[in-house]
């Protein structure tokens, strides 16, 4: 669920005046700085103002939508409560295009229910709902209108995009439509092309290397540095490459720049807790939006069994969209870590953060302090002639295990939580590395600290809504995706939250 105070890209003082559903109904893109698809939008309003809003997918199974339509309300209604009051009203859109062989008005019909169980939510809520619109087919329906004249059977035509008097007076008032969601998530989801198997194949070979070096005890800082340095190389030859703007054909570029085998050592390193924890690091300045296009590229090799190893790229990417201040960008990132993996706690944190209308800064300030401490101690320790400076932490706390697959050949599969696990022919060895990563978590002050921050904020900002956090994934508006084939290895308690 994503939860919004304020319109995309408005400016401030610039006033918009929406006179009839019409105008209602070619305004919502405008107010969410998307064109949302199939989707649930709530928006509150106070003393005829636009205040805040939510939105969510829309859930397969009806019988998920009362439960689904009671969460929104109680989200809209706590969140404006803390920041501008209970709403005088709420308007409800329900957005999504008919489906094969169906019509819009048949679309309008199946989502009657779901239209009535968000009346009936926001009014357990005391809160009216003045209207309710259904967006489909380039059509527009009211479900709060029974006069034919007024708002006919098959709908009314919605004005071609931008070409609309209220599209026209958004544009003047500075309010900018990026571009719709799915293309967003397409920009993040795994590749599904011929290259698929050379990627995986890459991602074996990567696994086949690291797995003898975890075990041999090679020390986390060594691959902890490897990976990140890589990572910088990576996303300094973006910036090399000619500017293009933030598009898909960028992304196209930047998917011709990263080797497949590049790609993997870089997955399966930020597979770490802290080697994560310092690469998003990368946030702001110069550094940030040629680390989130790597991030993404990442999250877009997470191919077939390494499906859950995208959580790790995932959050990175919502992480630096979010301080970067696209809202949008970072909430569908954020969401799809928690698809990829429904317990990795950095994404949960940010996701609940980023809801709430937190300032990244909190976070942003927080990593600063960390990457100070850090390099204050690498030149403390280079002083002192203690040797070469670690500047990563010790231990080995990648997460990484082996079995014997079919035929005897080795099967590798590496966590995406930093734990370390191996199989039957590791398992003393996946023992002592649970032993010495739970030694290991009080150590890692800069993930303690960024952890601290965020929790302190949040609880700041009063109690936990249930659910909060969890994403669609959980409220039952898409199905938890699971990579198929093989599965990670190890004892079930070795599996450490990312």
């Amino acid at each position: 669920m994503t939860n919004h105070s304020e319109a995309a890209g408005a400016p401030g003082t610039e006033q918009v005046t929406l006179r009839n559903p019409a105008e209602l109904a070619e305004a919502l893109p405008y107010l969410l700085g998307f064109r949302p698809e199939d989707s649930i939008v709530l928006v509150a309003l106070h003393r005829g103002r636009f205040g805040g809003r939510v939105r969510i997918g829309i859930p397969e199974r009806p019988g998920d939508w009362p439960s689904v339509a009671d969460e929104m309300a109680r989200c809209l209604v706590s969140g404006c409560k803390r920041r501008e009051g209970i709403p005088d009203g709420i308007v409800a859109f329900l957005c999504r295009d008919p489906k094969a062989h169906e019509t819009g008005r048949q679309t309008m019909e199946y989502l009657r229910p779901l239209a009535q169980s968000l009346r009936t939510a926001c009014g357990g809520l005391d809160v009216p709902v003045v209207e309710t619109l259904c967006i489909a087919d380039d059509h527009f329906w009211s479900y709060s209108c029974p006069v034919a004249e007024c708002c006919p059977p098959d709908g009314t035509p919605l004005a071609a995009s931008g070409t609309s008097v209220t599209a026209a007076a958004m544009t003047y008032a500075g309010i900018q439509v990026r571009r719709p969601l799915r293309e967003t998530r397409a920009r993040l989801t795994p590749w599904q092309t011929a290259a698929v198997a050379e990627q995986e194949r890459a991602l074996d070979a990567a696994a086949m290397a690291l797995v003898p070096r975890i075990l041999s005890g090679a020390p986390r800082a060594e691959i902890a540095g490897e990976t990140l340095d890589l990572a910088q190389r990576v996303w300094r030859r973006f910036g090399h490459a000619p500017a293009g703007g933030d598009t898909l054909e960028t992304d196209l570029r930047d998917d011709e720049q990263l080797a497949h085998d590049e790609a993997a050592r870089l997955i399966l390193g930020l597979q770490d807790r802290l080697t994560r924890d310092h690469a998003a690091e990368w946030m702001e300045g110069d550094e940030a939006p040629l680390a989130l296009r790597l991030w993404r590229a990442l999250a877009r090799r997470c191919v077939g069994p390494y499906g859950e190893h995208a959580a790790a790229p995932l959050t990175l990417a919502g992480w630096v969209a979010w301080s970067l201040g696209d809202r949008v960008e970072a909430g569908e990132a954020l969401d799809m870590a928690l698809e990829a993996d429904p317990r990795y706690v950095f994404a949960r944190l940010l996701m609940e953060a980023c809801s709430a209308d937190l300032d990244p800064e909190l976070v942003r300030r927080s990593l600063r302090k960390s990457r100070e401490d850090r390099i204050l101690a690498a030149s403390e320790a280079g002083s002192e002639g203690g040797g070469d400076a670690d500047v990563h932490g010790d231990g080995d706390g990648s997460g990484v295990g082996v079995r014997s697959g079919a035929g005897g050949v080795a099967e590798v599969a590496v966590g995406p939580e930093g734990g370390s696990a191996a199989g039957q022919a590791g398992a003393e060895e996946s023992e002592k590395s649970d032993e010495s990563e739970e030694s290991e978590d009080s150590r890692d002050s800069s993930e303690a600290r960024m952890m601290r921050a965020l929790e302190a904020a949040l609880r700041r900002r009063g109690p936990r809504r249930s659910g909060a956090g969890k994403g669609p994934a959980q409220a039952g508006a898409h199905a938890t995706r699971r990579p198929q084939g093989r599965r990670r290895v190890g004892r079930q308690g070795s599996r450490r939250d990312g």
